[in-house]
């Protein structure tokens, strides 16, 4: 390891590229110029010794598997993982330098896995990955990108950065900037604009998401005639998540003309007039004009205009009604599913709680889909408006109800360690699932995620379903077995995980 602390950093390229590190798993060219650099200290407290074993672990152990495709009841160290560096993290301990290029190669392989990964390695990887191509992605994925980002005193440092850096150097310090300073990093990115590539743009252009503001309107409203379609198309969605923006209120006069109330006797109902052209005003205002194969042309603008306008606008408009009376209206001419998609994806965009509520409907519905909940993917992104209790309650009642068939996707987008209600509806449905004798393989998605997200306090409660059960006449042969392992794993990998918060003590 000492070679990997003592390496000549590459020089510094052109603005998107430069010269390569002509240098793998951290090592130096055979020969080169000057003096090697040092990598830079790291002033958080080391790891406990147990804690520093466990890690070295859990990124080179691979738990083996039976034969016939059996997983056995040996933990998946490496799923493990990120809620090692979680608690590593929450607790401010260094890294072992040794462990480094194990976790590089983790965090390269496993997006996933980076954030938590690099700011656990600490400035080291920083350093590391200008030695490694195949590390460069640190310097993109962390937030800085180890430019160690000045304050007003430094700015021509930030300018020589933006204006000669590498392509990940730019965007990270673009990110940092605007994690400080929204104005300075939206300066800064005007300066360049017009000469940027267009997929350079893009790029930038997606960092202004994080902490996006009424203050960012004016640029992203230039943006909406750039030369590109797709920096057009993400001007026009960032303006159409603040609701007060110009380009939201356009489109909210466009797609109110489409929706009215009709009040014809007997009950209430929704009509629909989709546009019938695309016009250049919705164009530059980020409407694709051309539909995808097997789209109507209007029903495709149509579901643009009503996903881009502010949900605010909809209950003058339909009579003063919440969101839930809304689209608990009948739809007239089959427009049903077009409008609550397209206003399933608005409630996503603008974070909207109480449309996401409506939306979702009851958990325990039939096929547990609400008015606009057409798919899981629709109600998994519906379920992330909402607050971590309220998600793990609608889960809940939705695996009581349902079962576990198509609950992965819901089961997700739910905080870890999980709630207890949603943990003993996982596991009572888990329970239900072996005694209808199938096979467990058909729920491994699911066993798997109970291995990462159950509470390890659950495991005690789980020692009953240990046991090979009697098998039923009309069971799949050799199910109960499988069951016992599965079970023994889980329990296994519960109390693994008890003992490795234990072995990083208290926080």
């Amino acid at each position: 390891m000492a070679s990997l602390y003592s390496s000549r950093p590459p020089p510094r390229g052109a603005r998107g590229g430069g010269a390569r590190a002509a240098t793998r798993r951290g090592r130096p060219p055979a020969r080169g110029p000057g003096r090697r650099g040092r990598a830079p200290a790291d002033a958080r407290p080391p790891r406990p010794a147990a804690a520093a074993r466990r890690l070295t672990m859990l990124l080179t152990d691979r738990p083996g598997t039976a034969g016939g495709g059996r997983r056995g009841t040996a933990p998946d160290l490496m799923e493990l993982l990120p809620q090692w560096l979680a608690a590593a993290n929450a607790r401010g301990f260094a890294a072992p330098p040794e462990t480094l290029p194990a976790l590089l190669d983790a965090a390269r392989g496993r997006t996933d896995l980076r954030p938590a990964a690099l700011a656990f390695a600490g400035p080291r990887a920083l350093w590391l990955a200008r030695l490694n191509p195949d590390w460069r992605f640190a310097l993109r994925a962390t937030p800085g990108g180890g430019t160690g980002l000045p304050g007003p005193e430094a700015a021509e440092r930030i300018r020589e950065l933006w204006q000669e850096g590498l392509f990940a150097e730019r965007v990270a310090l673009l990110a940092s900037l605007r994690s400080r300073d929204p104005a300075a990093a939206r300066g800064l990115l005007a300066s360049t604009w017009a000469t940027e590539r267009a997929e350079d743009r893009l790029m930038f252009l997606d960092s202004l998401r994080e902490g996006l503001t009424p203050a960012d309107e004016p640029f992203l409203e230039q943006a909406l005639a750039d030369r590109s379609r797709n920096v057009r198309a993400t001007a026009a969605e960032l303006l159409s998540a603040l609701p007060g923006s110009a380009l939201a209120a356009r489109m909210a006069a466009r797609a109110l003309t489409c929706v009215s109330l009709d009040l014809a006797p007997g009950r209430a109902a929704i009509a629909v007039e989709a546009p019938h052209e695309c016009d250049a005003g919705m164009e530059r205002d980020g409407v694709v004009p051309k539909p995808p194969t097997g789209r109507g042309e209007r029903s495709w603008w149509f579901g643009q205009l009503v996903e881009a306008a502010p949900l605010g606008a909809w209950p003058a408009r339909l009579g003063g009604r919440t969101p839930a009376e809304i689209v608990a209206l009948p739809v007239t001419d089959d427009w049903e599913g077009e409008l609550h998609a397209a206003w399933c994806r608005a409630a996503v965009r603008q974070r909207d709680a109480a449309w996401a509520r409506a939306l979702l409907g009851a958990p325990t519905a039939p096929e547990a889909g609400g008015p606009g909940a057409v798919s899981l993917a629709e109600r998994a992104k519906l379920l992330g408006t909402l607050g971590g209790g309220e998600r793990a309650e609608w889960v809940a009642g939705f695996i009581a109800t349902h079962g576990l068939s198509e609950a992965f996707q819901l089961l997700g987008m739910c905080g870890v360690p999980w709630a207890a209600p949603l943990g003993r509806a996982v596991v009572d449905a888990l329970d239900i699932a072996r005694d209808a004798g199938s096979y467990p393989w058909s729920f491994s998605g699911v066993m798997g995620l109970a291995e990462r997200c159950l509470d390890p306090a659950e495991a005690g409660r789980l020692d009953g379903l240990l046991a090979v059960p009697d098998e039923r006449e009309d069971a799949s042969p050799g199910a109960g077995g499988y069951w016992a392992e599965a079970f023994q794993r889980l329990v296994t990998t519960l109390r693994l995980r008890a003992a490795m918060t234990e072995e990083l003590g208290a926080v």
